[in-house]
């Protein structure tokens, strides 16, 4: 059954037998939840190229290096099948990975956003980590190679999913997981992930606020969230509420100041919130390529003015905050929305 492809393996599964999150095993792992998967047009032929995929031996894992790696003996035969069931997978939008000497250049260079986001990360050694939006997982596996003592990851997209499966075939052994569900989907008491990241996902949301509030209840007392997201310059009363479409993107709603987010992040009943990095996005960083040949940022902007969008908008700016759940000992109040400031003086 496809569904089967998303359960926790049992790596996964012991990494959370013995932690505050052992009581949601049996939800996680909860086969009803993932048919959806079935009613995609495109099923059959993603679950065609996931079975033809080759079991050479592994002989080097590499999760620490830019390209996420797997490496080991594998014949011509075995290595042209595995990238043509690659190539059916179609689009790959984060990565990279190496997979037995085929290099999947994939549309974004996620590695760089895990250098801007690491330097600010608490220690992931023995934590449990959340990743909402995680598209194909790769970020998944970094936090793997960060220390990570396991890793879940949430995305309703079908093929992102299926993409994920295609690399943990190779990698059965790690404590990864996604599920192809959106965040609303999870239990509304779920709580105890030591760290939760949102990257690329705020923008999304119609109720952005609602968003931050879903993360913070997701978090231990302490815990760090990891807030990525579109912002643009301006003070902490600046917005941008697109008009139709941002960059081409239909779906973006809310695009706030980096000083508004950070006031967000405190109304939401966050502390210690802290401004990592702004970066503007070029397209070194974002682009088409062989295993993502749709468009990208390159034509998302003006032509003859590449600082705005198609449609006027200030070209994509991103910003990476830091921010923690109040600890027990932390004076907070939910009603009041009394909030420590920022370590960033916002």
């Amino acid at each position: 059954m496809e569904s089967d492809r998303f359960k926790p393996g049992r790596a996964f599964r012991e990494a959370l037998e013995t932690s505050r999150l052992s009581a949601w095993l049996d939800w996680l792992s909860d086969a009803e939840r993932l048919t959806r998967l079935a009613h995609h047009g495109d099923l059959p032929r993603w679950l065609q190229a996931l079975d033809a995929l080759p079991c050479p031996q592994v002989d080097r894992v590499d999760l620490k290096r830019p390209a996420v790696t797997v490496d080991g003996t594998v014949s011509a035969a075995d290595q042209a099948t595995l990238e043509a069931s690659l190539r059916a997978l179609r689009p790959w939008r984060k990565g990279p990975y190496s997979l037995f000497g085929v290099e999947l250049d994939t549309e974004w260079r996620s590695d760089w956003k895990w250098d801007r986001v690491a330097p600010g990360l608490d220690s992931l050694d023995g934590r449990i980590v959340l990743d909402i939006g995680c598209g194909s997982g790769y970020h998944l596996w970094r936090m793997l190679g960060a220390g990570a003592r396991a890793a879940l990851g949430i995305d309703p997209t079908a093929l992102f999913g299926l993409q994920f499966a295609a690399l943990r075939h190779f990698l059965p052994d790690l404590p990864a997981a996604l599920l192809p569900i959106g965040l609303e989907e999870l239990p509304p008491d779920l709580t105890g992930f030591d760290t939760v990241f949102s990257m690329g996902i705020l923008y999304h949301r119609r109720s952005p606020l609602e968003h931050l509030e879903l993360i913070r209840s997701l978090l231990r007392p302490g815990g760090q969230a990891v807030v990525e997201t579109l912002v643009v310059e301006g003070d902490e009363t600046q917005v941008l509420v697109p008009e139709g479409r941002y960059a081409k993107m239909r779906n973006v709603w809310f695009i706030p100041s980096a000083p508004l987010l950070a006031r967000w992040l405190r109304r939401c009943g966050f502390v210690d919130v802290e401004l990592l990095d702004v970066t503007v996005t070029t397209t070194r960083e974002q682009r088409s390529t062989a295993w993502m040949t749709f468009d990208s940022l390159e034509t998302f902007l003006d032509p003859a003015n590449p600082s705005l969008t198609v449609e006027g908008y200030p070209a994509p700016r991103r910003a990476v905050f830091s921010c923690r759940s109040p600890s027990s000992k932390t004076k907070s109040s939910a009603s009041s929305k009394k909030r420590n400031l920022s370590r960033k003086a916002f």
